[in-house]
Protein backbone atom coordinates (compact mmCIF):
# COMPACT_ATOMS: atom_id res chain seq x y z
CA UNK A 1 0.00 0.00 0.00
CA UNK A 2 0.67 3.58 -0.49
CA UNK A 3 0.27 6.08 1.62
CA UNK A 4 0.62 9.35 -0.35
CA UNK A 5 0.41 9.92 -3.90
CA UNK A 6 2.53 12.50 -6.04
CA UNK A 7 1.06 15.89 -7.28
CA UNK A 8 -0.31 15.14 -10.86
CA UNK A 9 1.80 16.13 -13.75
CA UNK A 10 1.51 16.87 -17.02
CA UNK A 11 0.78 14.34 -19.41
CA UNK A 12 3.59 12.32 -20.95
CA UNK A 13 4.41 9.51 -23.30
CA UNK A 14 6.41 6.97 -21.10
CA UNK A 15 5.82 3.23 -21.53
CA UNK A 16 8.06 2.49 -18.49
CA UNK A 17 5.25 4.34 -16.25
CA UNK A 18 2.19 2.34 -18.26
CA UNK A 19 2.72 -0.16 -15.54
CA UNK A 20 1.25 -1.33 -12.23
CA UNK A 21 3.19 -0.55 -9.35
CA UNK A 22 3.57 -3.91 -8.20
CA UNK A 23 5.74 -4.21 -11.24
CA UNK A 24 8.23 -1.75 -10.10
CA UNK A 25 8.09 -3.47 -5.93
CA UNK A 26 9.11 -6.70 -7.32
CA UNK A 27 11.70 -5.36 -9.50
CA UNK A 28 13.11 -3.12 -6.94
CA UNK A 29 13.16 -6.69 -4.53
CA UNK A 30 14.65 -8.71 -7.49
CA UNK A 31 17.49 -5.79 -7.42
CA UNK A 32 18.08 -5.81 -3.61
CA UNK A 33 18.05 -9.66 -4.30
CA UNK A 34 20.71 -9.64 -6.26
CA UNK A 35 18.39 -11.48 -8.56
CA UNK A 36 17.86 -8.53 -11.46
CA UNK A 37 20.03 -10.03 -13.95
CA UNK A 38 18.69 -13.86 -13.46
CA UNK A 39 17.54 -15.01 -16.85
CA UNK A 40 13.69 -16.59 -16.97
CA UNK A 41 11.13 -16.90 -19.52
CA UNK A 42 7.80 -15.90 -19.49
CA UNK A 43 4.45 -16.30 -22.16
CA UNK A 44 1.61 -14.13 -22.39
CA UNK A 45 -1.47 -16.29 -23.40
CA UNK A 46 -5.39 -16.52 -22.93
CA UNK A 47 -7.44 -19.53 -21.59
CA UNK A 48 -10.61 -19.37 -23.27
CA UNK A 49 -11.72 -18.32 -26.77
CA UNK A 50 -13.77 -14.60 -26.16
CA UNK A 51 -17.39 -14.45 -27.09
CA UNK A 52 -18.22 -18.16 -27.17
CA UNK A 53 -16.41 -18.65 -30.28
CA UNK A 54 -13.86 -20.86 -31.45
CA UNK A 55 -10.63 -18.80 -31.99
CA UNK A 56 -9.45 -15.37 -31.74
CA UNK A 57 -7.35 -12.93 -33.61
CA UNK A 58 -4.16 -11.73 -32.58
CA UNK A 59 -3.69 -7.97 -32.46
CA UNK A 60 -1.57 -5.11 -31.06
CA UNK A 61 2.03 -6.07 -31.91
CA UNK A 62 2.55 -3.11 -34.06
CA UNK A 63 1.92 -0.63 -31.77
CA UNK A 64 3.47 -3.09 -29.01
CA UNK A 65 6.81 -2.59 -30.80
CA UNK A 66 6.56 1.09 -31.14
CA UNK A 67 6.54 0.98 -27.18
CA UNK A 68 9.13 -1.13 -26.59
CA UNK A 69 11.13 0.56 -28.71
CA UNK A 70 10.67 3.98 -26.99
CA UNK A 71 11.03 1.95 -23.13
CA UNK A 72 13.18 4.62 -21.35
CA UNK A 73 12.64 5.27 -17.41
CA UNK A 74 12.64 9.50 -18.17
CA UNK A 75 14.13 12.27 -15.20
CA UNK A 76 10.18 13.07 -14.64
CA UNK A 77 9.69 9.29 -14.50
CA UNK A 78 12.64 9.00 -12.03
CA UNK A 79 11.50 12.15 -10.20
CA UNK A 80 7.55 10.95 -9.81
CA UNK A 81 8.90 7.68 -8.56
CA UNK A 82 10.86 9.08 -6.06
CA UNK A 83 7.84 11.05 -4.77
CA UNK A 84 6.44 7.67 -3.82
CA UNK A 85 5.93 6.65 0.09
CA UNK A 86 5.38 3.44 1.98
CA UNK A 87 2.90 3.23 4.73
CA UNK A 88 5.80 4.68 7.35
CA UNK A 89 5.73 7.68 5.62
CA UNK A 90 9.22 6.82 4.00
CA UNK A 91 10.37 6.67 -0.01
CA UNK A 92 9.14 3.71 -1.05
CA UNK A 93 12.29 3.45 -3.63
CA UNK A 94 15.92 4.16 -2.82
CA UNK A 95 17.96 6.41 -4.72
CA UNK A 96 20.42 3.98 -6.33
CA UNK A 97 17.31 1.55 -7.46
CA UNK A 98 16.08 4.93 -9.64
CA UNK A 99 19.39 5.33 -10.66
CA UNK A 100 19.50 2.08 -12.30
CA UNK A 101 16.13 1.97 -13.64
CA UNK A 102 17.48 5.39 -15.12
CA UNK A 103 20.49 3.55 -17.09
CA UNK A 104 17.77 0.41 -17.71
CA UNK A 105 18.03 -0.31 -21.66
CA UNK A 106 16.15 -3.44 -22.26
CA UNK A 107 18.26 -6.30 -23.21
CA UNK A 108 14.70 -9.40 -24.09
CA UNK A 109 14.92 -11.82 -26.72
CA UNK A 110 11.27 -11.31 -27.31
CA UNK A 111 8.99 -14.00 -29.79
CA UNK A 112 5.33 -13.58 -30.68
CA UNK A 113 3.14 -14.66 -33.28
CA UNK A 114 2.62 -12.31 -36.17
CA UNK A 115 -0.55 -9.55 -35.94
CA UNK A 116 -3.13 -11.04 -37.54
CA UNK A 117 -2.71 -14.76 -36.70
CA UNK A 118 -5.34 -17.17 -35.88
CA UNK A 119 -4.79 -17.87 -32.22
CA UNK A 120 -6.51 -20.39 -29.32
CA UNK A 121 -6.15 -20.89 -25.93
CA UNK A 122 -3.25 -21.58 -24.21
CA UNK A 123 -1.04 -20.87 -26.75
CA UNK A 124 1.91 -18.39 -25.76
CA UNK A 125 1.47 -14.81 -27.88
CA UNK A 126 4.03 -13.70 -26.86
CA UNK A 127 7.45 -15.21 -25.08
CA UNK A 128 9.88 -13.01 -23.62
CA UNK A 129 13.54 -14.39 -22.18
CA UNK A 130 15.96 -12.26 -20.67
CA UNK A 131 16.72 -10.24 -16.94
CA UNK A 132 14.26 -11.16 -14.53
CA UNK A 133 13.58 -7.63 -13.86
CA UNK A 134 13.15 -6.47 -17.05
CA UNK A 135 11.21 -9.39 -18.02
CA UNK A 136 8.71 -8.44 -15.04
CA UNK A 137 8.49 -4.90 -15.67
CA UNK A 138 6.88 -5.61 -19.61
CA UNK A 139 4.01 -7.65 -18.02
CA UNK A 140 1.53 -4.90 -17.83
CA UNK A 141 2.83 -2.79 -20.98
CA UNK A 142 2.51 -6.25 -22.86
CA UNK A 143 -0.87 -7.09 -21.38
CA UNK A 144 -2.40 -3.66 -21.93
CA UNK A 145 -1.10 -3.62 -25.62
CA UNK A 146 -2.65 -7.42 -26.82
CA UNK A 147 -5.51 -7.99 -25.00
CA UNK A 148 -7.36 -5.43 -25.92
CA UNK A 149 -7.12 -5.31 -29.52
CA UNK A 150 -6.86 -9.04 -30.05
CA UNK A 151 -10.91 -8.92 -28.57
CA UNK A 152 -11.67 -5.80 -30.46
CA UNK A 153 -10.40 -7.70 -33.47
CA UNK A 154 -11.36 -10.85 -33.04
CA UNK A 155 -15.08 -9.46 -32.48
CA UNK A 156 -15.08 -7.35 -35.72
CA UNK A 157 -13.75 -10.91 -37.52
CA UNK A 158 -17.25 -11.89 -36.25
CA UNK A 159 -19.09 -9.03 -37.18
CA UNK A 160 -17.82 -8.90 -40.93
CA UNK A 161 -18.76 -12.56 -41.21
CA UNK A 162 -22.13 -12.05 -39.72
CA UNK A 163 -22.14 -9.64 -42.95
CA UNK A 164 -21.28 -11.89 -45.34
CA UNK A 165 -18.78 -9.74 -47.25
CA UNK A 166 -20.73 -6.54 -46.65
CA UNK A 167 -18.57 -3.65 -46.21
CA UNK A 168 -18.52 -2.97 -42.36
CA UNK A 169 -18.08 0.65 -40.95
CA UNK A 170 -16.59 0.88 -37.47
CA UNK A 171 -18.56 3.91 -35.58
CA UNK A 172 -17.75 3.55 -32.05
CA UNK A 173 -15.36 6.33 -30.53
CA UNK A 174 -17.77 8.39 -29.14
CA UNK A 175 -18.65 5.31 -26.97
CA UNK A 176 -14.86 3.78 -26.15
CA UNK A 177 -13.20 3.88 -23.02
CA UNK A 178 -11.45 6.94 -23.35
CA UNK A 179 -9.45 8.44 -26.44
CA UNK A 180 -6.50 5.57 -26.13
CA UNK A 181 -9.10 3.14 -26.14
CA UNK A 182 -10.94 4.31 -29.43
CA UNK A 183 -7.69 4.72 -31.53
CA UNK A 184 -6.82 1.12 -29.95
CA UNK A 185 -10.50 0.11 -31.10
CA UNK A 186 -10.44 1.52 -34.38
CA UNK A 187 -6.88 -0.05 -35.68
CA UNK A 188 -8.43 -3.42 -34.54
CA UNK A 189 -11.52 -3.34 -36.53
CA UNK A 190 -9.68 -2.04 -39.20
CA UNK A 191 -7.22 -5.50 -38.62
CA UNK A 192 -10.26 -7.58 -38.05
CA UNK A 193 -12.29 -6.82 -41.13
CA UNK A 194 -13.89 -3.50 -41.24
CA UNK A 195 -13.08 -1.45 -43.90
CA UNK A 196 -13.02 1.93 -42.30
CA UNK A 197 -14.09 4.08 -39.43
CA UNK A 198 -15.35 7.45 -38.03
CA UNK A 199 -12.94 8.01 -35.98
CA UNK A 200 -10.46 10.65 -37.51
CA UNK A 201 -7.53 10.28 -35.53
CA UNK A 202 -7.16 6.45 -36.30
CA UNK A 203 -7.30 7.63 -39.88
CA UNK A 204 -4.15 10.60 -39.22
CA UNK A 205 -2.60 7.72 -37.51
CA UNK A 206 -2.51 4.75 -39.00
CA UNK A 207 -4.03 5.83 -42.45
CA UNK A 208 -7.34 3.90 -41.93
CA UNK A 209 -10.19 5.26 -44.58
CA UNK A 210 -12.41 7.14 -42.95
CA UNK A 211 -16.43 7.57 -43.43
CA UNK A 212 -18.97 10.15 -42.73
CA UNK A 213 -22.11 12.24 -43.13
CA UNK A 214 -24.06 14.22 -40.92
CA UNK A 215 -26.12 13.42 -37.82
CA UNK A 216 -29.78 13.88 -36.85
CA UNK A 217 -28.88 17.03 -35.31
CA UNK A 218 -28.43 18.26 -38.89
CA UNK A 219 -31.36 18.14 -39.94
CA UNK A 220 -32.79 19.58 -36.97
CA UNK A 221 -31.07 22.66 -37.58
CA UNK A 222 -33.23 23.48 -40.56
CA UNK A 223 -36.84 23.94 -41.04
CA UNK A 224 -37.42 21.36 -42.77
CA UNK A 225 -35.86 17.44 -43.80
CA UNK A 226 -35.89 18.23 -47.12
CA UNK A 227 -34.36 21.75 -46.87
CA UNK A 228 -31.22 20.13 -44.20
CA UNK A 229 -30.75 17.88 -47.31
CA UNK A 230 -30.80 19.90 -49.89
CA UNK A 231 -28.13 22.30 -47.90
CA UNK A 232 -26.36 18.77 -47.29
CA UNK A 233 -25.82 18.71 -50.95
CA UNK A 234 -24.67 21.90 -51.55
CA UNK A 235 -21.95 21.85 -49.40
CA UNK A 236 -20.74 18.44 -50.12
CA UNK A 237 -22.15 17.01 -53.17
CA UNK A 238 -19.98 14.69 -53.63
CA UNK A 239 -20.82 12.97 -49.70
CA UNK A 240 -24.28 12.57 -49.88
CA UNK A 241 -25.43 10.13 -47.30
CA UNK A 242 -28.60 11.34 -45.77
CA UNK A 243 -29.79 9.89 -42.48
CA UNK A 244 -33.86 9.65 -42.82
CA UNK A 245 -35.09 8.97 -39.71
CA UNK A 246 -35.26 11.85 -38.40
CA UNK A 247 -39.23 12.03 -38.25
CA UNK A 248 -40.78 9.76 -40.42
CA UNK A 249 -38.45 7.42 -42.42
CA UNK A 250 -40.54 6.85 -45.50
CA UNK A 251 -41.31 10.18 -45.93
CA UNK A 252 -36.97 10.74 -45.34
CA UNK A 253 -36.51 8.35 -47.84
CA UNK A 254 -38.42 10.68 -50.07
CA UNK A 255 -36.67 13.79 -49.89
CA UNK A 256 -33.38 11.69 -50.21
CA UNK A 257 -34.59 11.07 -53.83
CA UNK A 258 -35.94 14.72 -54.69
CA UNK A 259 -32.42 15.77 -53.28
CA UNK A 260 -30.57 12.86 -55.24
CA UNK A 261 -32.23 14.34 -58.21
CA UNK A 262 -31.03 17.71 -57.80
CA UNK A 263 -27.72 16.19 -57.70
CA UNK A 264 -27.85 13.93 -60.98
CA UNK A 265 -28.71 17.51 -62.24
CA UNK A 266 -25.74 18.76 -60.82
CA UNK A 267 -23.77 15.95 -62.46
CA UNK A 268 -23.42 13.97 -58.94
CA UNK A 269 -24.83 11.07 -57.59
CA UNK A 270 -26.73 10.30 -54.47
CA UNK A 271 -24.24 7.76 -52.32
CA UNK A 272 -26.72 6.17 -50.11
CA UNK A 273 -28.90 6.84 -47.28
CA UNK A 274 -28.64 5.68 -43.63
CA UNK A 275 -31.04 3.64 -41.57
CA UNK A 276 -30.52 4.29 -37.63
CA UNK A 277 -33.71 3.19 -35.58
CA UNK A 278 -36.83 1.62 -36.39
CA UNK A 279 -37.75 -2.27 -37.93
CA UNK A 280 -34.19 -2.46 -40.45
CA UNK A 281 -35.40 -5.17 -42.00
CA UNK A 282 -38.68 -4.11 -43.15
CA UNK A 283 -37.62 -0.26 -43.71
CA UNK A 284 -34.46 -1.67 -45.67
CA UNK A 285 -36.79 -3.40 -48.20
CA UNK A 286 -39.21 -0.87 -48.63
CA UNK A 287 -36.24 1.92 -49.08
CA UNK A 288 -34.56 -0.23 -51.74
CA UNK A 289 -37.92 -0.16 -53.95
CA UNK A 290 -38.33 3.08 -53.56
CA UNK A 291 -34.27 4.10 -54.72
CA UNK A 292 -34.81 1.39 -57.66
CA UNK A 293 -38.24 3.19 -58.68
CA UNK A 294 -36.82 6.20 -58.77
CA UNK A 295 -33.71 5.31 -60.57
CA UNK A 296 -31.25 5.17 -57.97
CA UNK A 297 -30.20 1.05 -58.10
CA UNK A 298 -26.75 2.27 -57.13
CA UNK A 299 -27.51 4.32 -53.37
CA UNK A 300 -26.36 2.03 -50.81
CA UNK A 301 -28.64 1.55 -47.94
CA UNK A 302 -26.37 1.96 -44.56
CA UNK A 303 -27.80 0.45 -41.28
CA UNK A 304 -26.89 1.37 -38.08
CA UNK A 305 -28.59 1.05 -34.37
CA UNK A 306 -26.80 -0.91 -31.42
CA UNK A 307 -25.28 -3.96 -34.39
CA UNK A 308 -23.47 -6.50 -33.86
CA UNK A 309 -22.74 -10.02 -35.52
CA UNK A 310 -26.09 -12.07 -33.65
CA UNK A 311 -28.29 -8.97 -34.83
CA UNK A 312 -26.73 -8.99 -38.75
CA UNK A 313 -27.32 -12.56 -38.62
CA UNK A 314 -30.64 -12.08 -37.80
CA UNK A 315 -31.13 -9.24 -40.97
CA UNK A 316 -29.57 -11.07 -43.36
CA UNK A 317 -32.00 -14.13 -42.38
CA UNK A 318 -35.04 -11.81 -42.48
CA UNK A 319 -33.67 -10.26 -46.22
CA UNK A 320 -32.74 -7.01 -44.86
CA UNK A 321 -31.89 -4.81 -48.38
CA UNK A 322 -28.61 -3.63 -46.52
CA UNK A 323 -25.18 -2.57 -48.70
CA UNK A 324 -23.13 -1.71 -45.59
CA UNK A 325 -23.07 -1.73 -41.75
CA UNK A 326 -22.14 0.71 -39.32
CA UNK A 327 -21.07 -1.06 -35.90
CA UNK A 328 -20.17 1.19 -33.55
CA UNK A 329 -21.25 0.45 -29.47
CA UNK A 330 -20.79 -3.08 -29.38
CA UNK A 331 -17.79 -3.29 -31.55
CA UNK A 332 -15.60 -0.93 -30.04
CA UNK A 333 -16.54 -1.71 -26.36
CA UNK A 334 -16.20 -5.15 -27.06
CA UNK A 335 -19.80 -5.08 -25.32
CA UNK A 336 -20.80 -8.70 -24.74
CA UNK A 337 -16.91 -9.64 -23.14
CA UNK A 338 -15.24 -6.45 -21.66
CA UNK A 339 -11.84 -8.27 -21.23
CA UNK A 340 -9.86 -11.12 -23.44
CA UNK A 341 -8.21 -12.32 -19.49
CA UNK A 342 -5.20 -12.91 -21.08
CA UNK A 343 -2.21 -13.59 -18.24
CA UNK A 344 1.85 -13.36 -17.85
CA UNK A 345 2.99 -16.40 -16.52
CA UNK A 346 6.90 -17.26 -15.14
CA UNK A 347 7.90 -20.45 -16.63
CA UNK A 348 11.09 -20.95 -16.32
CA UNK A 349 14.42 -19.44 -14.35
CA UNK A 350 18.15 -19.97 -14.74
CA UNK A 351 19.57 -21.59 -11.83
CA UNK A 352 23.07 -19.99 -10.96
CA UNK A 353 24.89 -22.86 -12.63
CA UNK A 354 23.30 -21.46 -15.99
CA UNK A 355 20.66 -24.43 -16.77
CA UNK A 356 16.97 -23.37 -16.96
CA UNK A 357 14.61 -24.68 -14.42
CA UNK A 358 10.94 -24.86 -15.32
CA UNK A 359 8.63 -23.63 -12.83
CA UNK A 360 4.63 -24.49 -12.36
CA UNK A 361 2.15 -22.35 -10.76
CA UNK A 362 -0.48 -24.47 -9.04
CA UNK A 363 -4.16 -24.01 -8.81
CA UNK A 364 -7.60 -26.11 -7.76
CA UNK A 365 -8.64 -24.82 -10.81
CA UNK A 366 -7.24 -27.03 -13.87
CA UNK A 367 -7.15 -24.12 -16.81
CA UNK A 368 -4.86 -21.94 -13.89
CA UNK A 369 -2.01 -24.53 -14.09
CA UNK A 370 0.56 -22.50 -15.87
CA UNK A 371 2.84 -24.92 -18.18
CA UNK A 372 6.41 -24.62 -17.62
CA UNK A 373 9.49 -24.31 -19.85
CA UNK A 374 10.44 -22.58 -23.25
CA UNK A 375 7.55 -23.09 -25.45
CA UNK A 376 6.62 -22.39 -28.84
CA UNK A 377 3.68 -23.21 -31.13
CA UNK A 378 3.66 -25.34 -34.22
CA UNK A 379 1.01 -25.24 -36.91
CA UNK A 380 0.14 -27.85 -39.25
CA UNK A 381 -2.17 -27.64 -42.60
CA UNK A 382 -4.29 -29.59 -44.27
CA UNK A 383 -5.14 -28.87 -48.02
CA UNK A 384 -4.33 -25.50 -47.11
CA UNK A 385 -6.61 -25.59 -44.06
CA UNK A 386 -5.71 -24.80 -40.50
CA UNK A 387 -5.82 -28.22 -39.37
CA UNK A 388 -4.24 -28.41 -35.36
CA UNK A 389 -1.62 -26.71 -33.30
CA UNK A 390 1.17 -28.54 -30.69
CA UNK A 391 3.09 -26.50 -28.09
CA UNK A 392 6.03 -27.85 -27.44
CA UNK A 393 9.15 -27.06 -25.06
CA UNK A 394 12.25 -26.15 -27.82
CA UNK A 395 14.37 -28.06 -24.96
CA UNK A 396 12.29 -31.32 -25.13
CA UNK A 397 12.17 -31.01 -28.85
CA UNK A 398 9.26 -32.38 -30.68
CA UNK A 399 8.47 -35.11 -33.37
CA UNK A 400 7.48 -35.78 -37.14
CA UNK A 401 4.37 -37.28 -35.48
CA UNK A 402 3.91 -35.96 -32.23
CA UNK A 403 0.92 -36.75 -29.96
CA UNK A 404 -1.11 -33.74 -28.45
CA UNK A 405 -2.67 -33.49 -25.00
CA UNK A 406 -5.75 -31.34 -24.43
CA UNK A 407 -4.63 -28.50 -21.25
CA UNK A 408 -8.23 -29.30 -19.68
CA UNK A 409 -9.03 -32.89 -20.92
CA UNK A 410 -6.09 -35.47 -20.63
CA UNK A 411 -7.77 -37.75 -22.13
CA UNK A 412 -9.06 -35.85 -25.23
CA UNK A 413 -5.71 -36.62 -27.43
CA UNK A 414 -4.46 -35.89 -31.30
CA UNK A 415 -2.30 -37.71 -33.25
CA UNK A 416 -0.49 -35.49 -35.79
CA UNK A 417 -0.56 -37.95 -39.24
CA UNK A 418 1.28 -38.27 -42.26
CA UNK A 419 -0.64 -36.33 -44.83
CA UNK A 420 -0.58 -33.03 -42.84
CA UNK A 421 1.08 -30.26 -44.32
CA UNK A 422 4.89 -29.49 -42.45
CA UNK A 423 4.54 -27.73 -39.49
CA UNK A 424 5.63 -24.15 -39.07
CA UNK A 425 6.34 -22.17 -35.47
CA UNK A 426 4.05 -19.41 -34.95
CA UNK A 427 6.15 -17.27 -32.81
CA UNK A 428 8.88 -15.26 -34.28
CA UNK A 429 11.90 -13.15 -33.14
CA UNK A 430 10.87 -9.82 -32.74
CA UNK A 431 13.71 -8.40 -30.49
CA UNK A 432 17.31 -10.22 -29.85
CA UNK A 433 19.32 -8.91 -27.00
CA UNK A 434 16.91 -5.68 -26.98
CA UNK A 435 17.39 -5.03 -30.47
CA UNK A 436 14.47 -5.25 -32.93
CA UNK A 437 15.20 -7.71 -35.20
CA UNK A 438 11.71 -7.50 -36.88
CA UNK A 439 9.97 -5.17 -39.27
CA UNK A 440 6.69 -5.04 -38.83
CA UNK A 441 4.34 -5.01 -41.84
CA UNK A 442 1.92 -1.97 -43.00
CA UNK A 443 -1.54 -1.82 -41.42
CA UNK A 444 -3.06 -3.03 -44.34
CA UNK A 445 -0.36 -6.10 -44.76
CA UNK A 446 -1.62 -6.92 -41.29
CA UNK A 447 -5.72 -7.02 -42.45
CA UNK A 448 -4.49 -8.58 -45.16
CA UNK A 449 -2.92 -11.76 -43.31
CA UNK A 450 -5.35 -11.76 -41.28
CA UNK A 451 -8.19 -12.34 -43.56
CA UNK A 452 -6.58 -14.88 -45.22
CA UNK A 453 -6.01 -16.31 -42.03
CA UNK A 454 -9.59 -16.54 -40.93
CA UNK A 455 -10.70 -17.62 -44.58
CA UNK A 456 -8.47 -21.03 -43.84
CA UNK A 457 -9.49 -21.68 -40.54
CA UNK A 458 -12.35 -24.59 -40.84
CA UNK A 459 -15.79 -23.77 -41.15
CA UNK A 460 -17.07 -25.32 -38.44
CA UNK A 461 -14.40 -23.46 -35.78
CA UNK A 462 -15.63 -20.24 -37.67
CA UNK A 463 -19.30 -20.78 -36.43
CA UNK A 464 -21.09 -18.34 -33.88
CA UNK A 465 -23.41 -21.51 -32.27
CA UNK A 466 -21.34 -24.43 -30.41
CA UNK A 467 -18.47 -23.86 -32.93
CA UNK A 468 -16.05 -27.17 -33.28
CA UNK A 469 -13.02 -27.01 -30.92
CA UNK A 470 -10.01 -27.04 -32.88
CA UNK A 471 -6.95 -29.01 -31.71
CA UNK A 472 -4.78 -27.67 -29.76
CA UNK A 473 -2.65 -29.47 -27.18
CA UNK A 474 0.74 -30.18 -25.41
CA UNK A 475 3.12 -32.35 -26.87
CA UNK A 476 3.30 -35.19 -25.32
CA UNK A 477 6.59 -34.98 -23.58
CA UNK A 478 5.92 -31.41 -22.33
CA UNK A 479 2.48 -33.04 -21.07
CA UNK A 480 4.84 -35.56 -19.23
CA UNK A 481 7.22 -32.81 -17.91
CA UNK A 482 4.43 -30.79 -16.84
CA UNK A 483 2.76 -33.87 -14.75
CA UNK A 484 6.08 -34.48 -12.97
CA UNK A 485 6.66 -31.14 -12.05
CA UNK A 486 2.83 -30.76 -10.56
CA UNK A 487 3.11 -34.16 -8.83
CA UNK A 488 6.29 -33.09 -7.07
CA UNK A 489 5.01 -29.87 -6.09
CA UNK A 490 2.08 -31.87 -4.60
CA UNK A 491 4.40 -34.43 -2.84
CA UNK A 492 3.30 -37.46 -4.77
CA UNK A 493 6.71 -37.35 -7.02
CA UNK A 494 10.52 -36.71 -6.37
CA UNK A 495 11.48 -33.81 -7.89
CA UNK A 496 13.27 -34.30 -11.15
CA UNK A 497 17.06 -33.87 -10.94
CA UNK A 498 17.20 -30.85 -12.87
CA UNK A 499 13.71 -28.89 -11.81
CA UNK A 500 12.61 -27.55 -8.97
CA UNK A 501 8.78 -27.25 -8.98
CA UNK A 502 7.20 -24.00 -7.54
CA UNK A 503 3.33 -24.13 -6.92
CA UNK A 504 1.28 -21.36 -5.86
CA UNK A 505 -2.11 -19.92 -6.26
Amino acid sequence: MVAEAPAARPRVASFAMLTDLYELTMAYGYWREGLDRRRACFHLFFRKNPFGGGFALAAGLGPLIEALDSFRFSNDDLACLAELRGNDGQPLFEPAFLAYLGALRLECDIDAVPEGSVVFPFEPLVRVRGPLLQAQLLETLLLNQINFPTLVATKAARVCRAAGGDPVLEFGLRRAQGPDGGVTASRAAYVGGCVGTSNVAAGQRYGIPVRGTHAHSWVMAFATEREAFERYADAMPNNCIFLVDTYDTIEGVRNAIAVARRLRERGHELVGIRLDSGDLAALSKRARRMLDEAGFPQARIVASNELDEHVIRSLKDQGARIDVWGVGTKLATAWDQPALGGVYKLAAIETPSGRWRRMVKLSEQTAKISTPGILQVRRYERDGRLAADAIWDEELGIGSQPVLIDPLDHTRRYRIERGLEPGRDLLVPIYRGGERVYEPPALEGVRAFALEQLARLPEGVRRFLNPQIYPVGLEQRLFERKTQLILAARGFAAPDEHETPEAGG
